[in-house]
């Protein structure tokens, strides 16, 4: 089994290390991760410059550094190593949960093997403000989960994140309740003004989700998809009286044949008034 391994953190985040490490039990591993920090870039693609692909020495594993996205390596991971099995994107310094989801690199990556055809799994873990994860501590449920996963064939896409001190593993859904985006001012050592962004959530977190896990020290499992399509809504506008098509349809033939009796009234006004009109070649 061959095993692409990325992430967000960057080629030398302790994280995709660790990742390596238990998923070298599994198959052949072969690491593709930015040559900086890409955190939040979400499913952004470089089509504005050349990419580089660069040989990196990452421990025992075969490592390629990448001056792009996190999409971008997952990319170019797969057209240089044919025949990949399975994306992993992790070990992020940083959980991945709810609406994080949509600017995650991590899960970018993840999406990014999902779209070429390739089965593609985040994993992330929390971290406290003075330290990083304990991997080793983490070692066992990353197995475990990495083995659960290889076995489920059918999911394309899936969201792994790891509390602090995990209890045990639960399925769960994507937490969406809303958050409230804040903006906090400041100003640079030049005293130019600088602003960064963060949210605040606003509603605690339902029972299944991901967030609510996490909270009561359980492993994450969330199975994602890339349709994004939503059906309820989809299926009550195709229930409507009058459907977009037909009103579509109906609006061209009114405007065309109000736009005809405009254009013959006009003409049976200038001849009323005798407006000459003369071309060039008159």
């Amino acid at each position: 089994m061959r095993i692409l391994i990325s992430n967000d953190d960057g080629i030398y985040s302790p994280g995709i290390v660790a990742l390596a490490k238990v998923a070298s039990r599994f198959g052949e591993v072969r690491i593709v991760a930015p040559d900086v920090e890409q955190s939040s870039m979400s499913h952004a693609i470089t089509s504005s410059r050349p990419l580089r692909y660069k040989r990196v020495r990452l421990g025992e594993f075969e490592a390629y550094s990448v001056n792009g996205t996190p999409a971008d390596c997952v990319a170019l991971g797969t057209h240089h190593w044919q025949h990949v099995d399975v994306v992993l994107s992790g070990i992020n310094l940083g959980l991945n949960l709810g609406n994080s989801c949509w600017h995650s690199g991590t899960l970018a990556a993840a999406k990014q093997a999902a779209l070429l055809g390739v089965r593609g799994i985040a994993l992330s873990a929390s971290v406290s403000e003075n330290q990083d994860p304990d991997f080793a501590k983490l070692e066992p449920y990353v197995a475990k989960v990495i083995e659960m996963l290889l076995e489920e064939k059918i999911m394309s896409l899936v969201n792994v994140n790891f509390p602090e001190k995990p209890r045990g593993i639960r399925w769960t859904r994507q937490s969406v309740r809303q958050y409230d985006g804040k903006v906090a001012p400041g100003k640079d050592p030049m005293g130019r003004p600088i602003f960064w962004f963060t949210i605040i959530p606003l509603e605690g977190a339902e029972e299944g989700t991901d967030r609510w896990a996490i909270e009561h020290n359980w492993v994450s499992i969330t199975p994602l998809r890339l349709d994004l399509t939503d059906e309820k809504e989809l299926g009550g506008a195709l229930a409507l009286h009058h459907r977009p098509a037909l009103v579509s349809a109906l609006e061209v033939d009114v405007r065309t044949d109000s736009i005809a009796a405009t254009n013959s009234a006009l003409a049976h006004s200038a001849d009323a008034t005798k407006i000459p009109f003369h071309s060039k070649g008159s």
